[in-house]
């Protein structure tokens, strides 16, 4: 099974995210929701989860099972990007307003791009 351009867009896309959440957790700290406890290692960690799906999804025997936890992870996550386009909202940068609203609709399409590679449907 080879891996489609749509999800080496998102292995790609995790590769840039994990290694930012891990070299720099303080940029995500303020989206971290209160409730959610030890917010750097909570950080680090998914950082470094989005590095393991990216790998396993590079490679044709961890393929499949690294796409169902890409499909996991980007769900997963989802409530935590809502939060930091409402908290954009709050501010006056037009940019992260736009950059953070413009993620949202665009985190759908990898959300189906990895559970079409988990599914074995990518060709």
């Amino acid at each position: 099974m080879r891996l489609s351009r749509s999800s080496a867009v998102v292995a790609a896309a995790f590769t840039v995210s994990g290694y930012l959440h891990v070299r720099r957790p303080e940029v995500f700290a303020p989206v971290m929701p209160s409730w959610v406890p030890r917010h750097r290692e909570v950080i680090v960690g998914s950082g470094v989860a989005e590095l393991a799906c990216a790998a396993g999804m590079a490679l044709p025997a961890t393929r499949r099972p690294a796409a169902l936890a890409s499909t996991v992870l980007l769900v997963a996550v989802y409530p935590a990007n809502v939060k930091m386009a409402k908290d954009a909202l709050r501010r006056s940068d037009r940019r992260m307003q736009a950059a953070t609203l413009a993620r949202l609709p665009l985190q759908w399409p990898m959300v189906r791009s990895t559970w079409r590679t988990f599914r074995g449907l990518d060709g």
